[in-house]
């Protein structure tokens, strides 16, 4: 039964997890997220789990990675100094194939930066972090309610793919406090095991392999190293080191379109404002409230893989508008897929965008 509470959007979070099924937590106390942290360290235990507080954000991940391996949904959260260390150990996670789940409350920054204001500023670094060739799935909230539907859906995506997601929230989704809807139940995907016979790192159509967890009768060897499908070395085999590489890449990107999430409102607008995230709440607010011709609007709940195919669902479209908490990430990947002018909106700071701000913004465009 489904039940209403009032709660903050790091606390619902907390509670997606566990919804999801996750059981272990490994993290390092940071703001914005802390709120994460404390709340699975007073919940897990209630639920079977286990909640450790690490020495710092790369052992954090590495907990998260070893608990995954003994079969266990697991997770972490941060904000982007914490991450900007983790990157080394997702980038094994990637090539170990390793599902989990990172969230990160973003601040601004670049370095200790602004500890207790908003920002977007991860969006490419949780994207291109990791050196190599990689693909990862990251979701972005714009509300206490989706706080909890998108983790929820983080832990599914991970399990479905054997890969880290990431929750890309922002300050201002993560502290607010708003009603929101607790189901009593889930969707929650459970890890496919190894197939009996099977190499452990021998994919099928999908191009996902089953997972042979730790401690239940598997033998596997696990390295970040370049591996043949019985997971041992094979570092100076290029053919090997290509057909795997090609494989993480491709079992994300091929799927795409399964993966997208997104809200489309007004369809045959003439100006389109692509969001994601806090801001998307002033978007939301200014189609609503708009005189004169509608605005279309574009929000991602999921931002990569990045859903390409979305801009066509604006066939009148003559312009994107893209207001961002940093200097323009999303609206470079935009760019890459479209002829038609992408006007970025940064801003830094901390504080939202204002409907009049982004109101100017599409009187100016209109006037081009």
């Amino acid at each position: 039964m489904t039940r209403l509470d009032f709660m903050q959007g790091n606390v619902a979070s907390a509670e997606g997890a566990i919804a999801a099924g996750c059981r272990f937590f490994g993290g390092y106390p940071i703001t914005p997220s802390t709120e994460i942290a404390e709340r699975m360290a007073a919940r897990l235990p209630r639920v079977g789990g286990t909640f450790i507080q690490m020495e710092d954000e790369i052992a954090s991940i590495a907990a998260v990675i070893g608990a995954s391996w003994t079969g266990m949904k697991a997770m972490t959260a941060t904000s982007g100094p914490g991450f900007s260390l983790m990157l080394e150990n997702l980038g094994f996670a990637v090539m170990t194939e390793t599902p989990l789940v990172v969230v990160d409350i973003q601040r601004g920054g670049p370095s200790t930066g602004q500890p207790t204001m908003s920002s977007q500023g991860d969006m490419l670094q949780c994207r291109y972090g990791s050196h190599g060739d990689i693909a990862t799935i990251a979701l972005a909230p714009a509300s206490v309610q989706e706080m909890y539907d998108l983790t929820v859906k983080a832990f599914n995506l991970a399990e479905r793919f054997r890969c880290p997601a990431f929750v890309m929230a922002d300050e201002i989704v993560g502290h607010m406090r708003e009603r929101i809807e607790i189901p009593g139940s889930v969707e929650v995907a459970k890890r496919r095991p190894l197939e009996p016979g099977r190499l452990p790192f021998a994919a099928g159509p999908d191009l996902v392999p089953g997972f042979p967890s730790f401690g239940r009768g598997y033998r596997v060897h696990v390295t970040g190293l370049t591996h043949d499908e019985r997971g041992y070395p094979a570092t100076n085999d290029e053919a090997v080191h290509a057909a795997l590489v090609e494989r993480l890449v491709t079992k994300v990107e091929s799927s795409r379109r399964e993966i997208a999430d997104y809200e489309v409102m007004n369809p045959d607008a003439d100006v389109v404002i692509v969001c994601y995230g806090a801001p998307a709440r002033t978007v939301l607010q200014l189609a609503a409230e708009q005189a004169g011709p509608p605005v279309g609007v574009l929000r991602f709940r999921v931002v990569w893989p990045f859903p390409e195919h979305a801009l066509g669902e604006f066939p009148n479209a003559e312009a994107f508008i893209v207001p961002e908490q940093n200097m323009g990430q999303l609206a470079r990947e935009i760019e890459r897929h479209t002829s038609l002018p992408v006007v970025p909106v940064p801003k830094l700071g901390g504080d939202l965008h204002t409907p009049g701000e982004l109101a100017r913004v599409v009187e100016e465009v209109r006037r081009r």
